[in-house]
């Protein structure tokens, strides 16, 4: 296997990961541009069609703990060739002209690459020490979110010109480049032990988050009574509640679980966690009010009628603020403390929904709101390493963080659900649009609010 004991092949090897991270965030971003498309292909609900989003970011939420227990050591590489395999099998089946079954199937295969990023991460890890490996942590982490920012305009002008299955198509080479750097220039891990995994909850998790998310997204069209959306929401509620108790009694007994749960109401924890809840809602609700109302044709009493191409533009403004405001988060950290980071990054998230449902008449206005949200977006995302490492043990550092990232995965899946359910509930119309968004404005100032209240023993940056 190829080695670090050249400068040739470091740079092969960064050159892979850096692929790995970028082109993965294309593929799981090709879907909420592509969703009122998929509708209208399809003719399908949008709230079906949606599903080509939620799918990905569902399987993303489970995946992503379970792939960083399987990857440890020598087993490395091999779950990464996996991971890839299963992400280029899912854009191809995509691709396929098979109907909605299986483009959602295929999302949900697609979603695993959400879980390849924090592998690329480890494998970094391994080959770079000291300032090296922070600098080429850093450019990993702007090459993912440089990916989702790519994702969204490539994806959408290629589906413009080609339609959807042009689009996945595209995705499905993409991967197998990337497939194709990871085999030649992939190393072997060190030959630690394989962590175990807890199958029983990571089935009782996906299984209950679905129930709940069919029941959420289905319910207008099903009946909010009918029996159908009962069970659905009530066995789902249910198994989560399994899950919860299984993770706490298995963690209890020394055994590992997919989460250790018990720190998450630790305090100076339950906080960002609460808020990473929040705005990950809140962002995919933000993301999918844009797209509707870029493509929509007025004829609800809202929308611009620009286009899928226009509506994947959309998330540039979002990317760039997002990774500026790293940057204001570190200042605000050393300047005034990390206690305000929640609360203002909230504030100013729910400040860019305000802005979208007070101006939607010119795609500038769009993406100004998107660009405010990327703003608070990443103040918030930015901030959790710094305000969830320091409030917990070394050795517990790994299971926060996974149960930090699970919970925005799974806020994503909700967003992504729920935003459409809302639209249909309120009636589908301008007054329904901004009632959807001010929903999700409220979520993010009474997640604010409670951020603010909590005396986190971090207050104040060193």
């Amino acid at each position: 296997m190829p080695t670090t004991t050249t400068t040739e092949g470091t740079r092969a090897q960064f050159a892979t990961l850096a692929a790995i991270t970028v082109v993965t965030g294309v593929v799981s971003s090709l879907g909420a541009p592509l969703v009122p498309v998929v509708a209208a292909e399809q003719h399908v609900p949008l709230s079906t069609a949606q599903w080509v989003l939620t799918a990905a970011l569902l399987a993303g939420a489970v995946v992503t703990p379970v792939l960083g227990r399987l990857g440890t050591g020598r087993w490395r590489r091999p779950v990464l060739l996996a991971g890839l395999g299963v992400v280029l099998t899912g854009t191809v089946l995509s691709a396929l002209p098979l109907g909605i079954g299986p483009m959602i199937a295929g999302r949900a295969l697609q979603g695993v690459g959400m879980a390849l990023a924090p592998l690329a991460f480890a494998v970094a890890r391994d080959l770079w020490s000291g300032p090296d490996l922070l600098s080429r942590l850093a450019l990993l982490s702007v090459a993912t979110v440089s990916g989702a920012g790519l994702g969204y305009p490539v994806s959408s002008l290629v589906a413009d010109r080609l339609g959807i299955g042009g689009a996945y198509a595209f995705g499905a080479v993409l991967i197998g480049t990337a497939t194709l750097l990871a085999l030649r220039h992939l190393p072997s891990a060190p030959d630690d032990a394989r962590q175990p995994v807890d199958v029983v909850g990571a089935t009782l998790l996906c299984t209950g988050t679905l129930g709940v998310l069919l029941a959420v997204s289905q319910g207008e069209r099903w009946g909010w009574t009918a029996s159908p959306t009962l069970l659905a929401g009530g066995g789902g509620v249910l198994l989560v509640l399994a899950w919860v108790r299984w993770s706490v009694e298995r963690t209890r007994r020394g055994r590992p679980s997919l989460v250790d749960l018990r720190i998450a109401t630790r305090r100076g924890v339950r906080a960002p966690n609460a808020v990473t809840v929040a705005i990950s809602i809140s962002l995919y609700g933000l993301f999918t009010l844009v797209v509707v109302v870029i493509q929509a044709d007025g004829s609800a009493g809202f929308g611009l009628h620009a286009g899928v191409a226009v509506s994947g533009l959309a998330l540039v403004p979002y990317a760039v603020a997002s990774i500026a405001s790293n940057r204001v988060a570190l200042v605000m950290a050393r300047g005034v403390g990390t206690r305000l980071l929640l609360p203002v990054g909230c504030l100013v998230f729910g400040s860019s929904l305000l802005i979208l449902l007070a101006w939607h008449d010119a795609v500038w206005q769009t993406f100004l709101a998107m660009a405010v949200g990327g703003l608070g977006g990443g103040l918030t995302f930015s901030s959790m390493a710094m305000l969830i490492v320091p409030n917990v043990a070394a050795e517990e550092t790994s299971s926060a963080m996974a149960f930090n990232q699970l919970l925005r995965y799974l806020g994503f899946s909700v967003g992504s659900a729920v935003t459409v359910a809302l639209l249909e509930t309120y009636g589908g119309d301008a007054a329904a649009f901004r009632a959807t968004g001010l929903t999700m404005a409220v979520i993010c100032v009474v997640a604010g609010a409670l951020a603010a209240l909590e005396r986190s023993p971090t207050a104040r940056a060193g």
